[in-house]
């Protein structure tokens, strides 16, 4: 079947597109270079390349465009007629090229200037602290904005473009994001000194803790999504709250079992403010900490170097 008329007309714009009919920036700078300073020998020193490689980058030049641009005698260089019109239209296209350069270069540094953080309560509270003076110190001139909330809510901010890089808890990657893993945690499951659970010898069992009402966070948060998931469902929260510290503070204050980060409760327990509840071995609470950002788009920037940050 032959083909049709566009499809011969695109395939001859391919063929036959700007870049490979038009000298790169580097010639077109040299041949301005020659007709600045009237030497090739100068205009190479300038633009910190051999006598030998300009000539060559000019020949080179003359060859792709069929022209002759440049006169060369014992006295120096000039450009032919034919090259000074040549020149003219390179210099339009240089200055362009800077005005690219500089349009491109400042969206950059106001990308740089700051960065939007989103990030699940544990990994805010516990973790992020340390990874942003670390950031600071690299990055002084950006500012860091912080929101912190359950793993959904982070999900979505960064999806909806309101957070540049997440973080989240739970047991798998939230749709529509790549990820990385930043840390590992394990949820323990506490109570106050006074509570019959903290003097249990026997092993609290996945059915005994599902039927327990337990201090929890919200729908959302990704220790209740790992809770749930372990124990195939959960009956009514003795409480619900919304931050890992208000979790806490009810726990040390005897209002019930609570489930939390390790890393949210290790000075409690140090303190025996909180005791850590024996679990039949078979109950598994642990789970993935991780960086999330759009699929298929690679953090950059500012956003680039907190995440290295969190894999030192």
């Amino acid at each position: 079947m032959s083909s049709r008329p566009d499809d011969q007309h695109d395939a001859s714009y391919v063929a036959g597109s700007l870049a490979h009919r038009v000298p790169d920036l580097g010639a077109l700078e040299l041949l301005l270079a020659v007709a600045r300073l009237g030497s090739l020998g100068r205009a190479a020193r300038e633009l910190g390349v051999s006598q030998p490689a300009a000539s060559s980058r000019v020949r080179s030049m003359e060859r792709h465009l069929g022209l002759a641009l440049v006169d060369r005698s014992p006295r120096g260089s000039r450009l032919t007629d034919t090259g000074q019109l040549v020149a003219d239209w390179a210099r339009k296209v240089v200055e362009a090229a800077a005005a690219f350069d500089a349009g491109t270069q400042a969206l950059k540094d106001r990308r740089d200037s700051r960065l939007r953080v989103a990030a699940s309560m544990t990994i805010a509270e516990y973790l992020l602290p340390g990874w942003l003076i670390a950031l600071s110190e690299r990055r002084p001139g950006t500012a860091v904005s912080l929101h912190a909330g359950n793993s959904a809510e982070v999900a979505r901010r960064v999806r909806s473009d309101e957070a540049d890089l997440g973080f989240v808890e739970g047991l798998s990657v939230p749709e529509g994001l790549d990820s990385a893993v930043v840390a590992h945690d394990l949820l323990l499951v506490v109570v106050a000194p006074g509570h019959p659970w903290a003097r249990r010898r026997q092993p609290v069992t996945a059915g005994e803790l599902a039927r327990t009402p337990l201090i929890l966070r919200e729908e959302g948060s990704g220790t209740r999504q790992v809770l749930e998931v372990a124990l195939g469902g959960l009956t009514r929260p003795l409480i619900e709250l919304s931050s890992t510290t208000a979790v806490k503070t009810a726990a040390v204050g005897g209002a019930g079992p609570a489930v939390v980060s390790e890393l949210a409760v290790a000075e409690e327990v140090a303190a025996r403010r909180l005791v850590p509840v024996r679990l039949d071995p078979s109950l598994r609470l642990g789970r993935d900490l991780r960086a999330v950002w759009p699929a298929g788009h690679r953090p950059v920037g500012p956003a680039r170097e907190l995440l290295a940050l969190t894999r030192v």
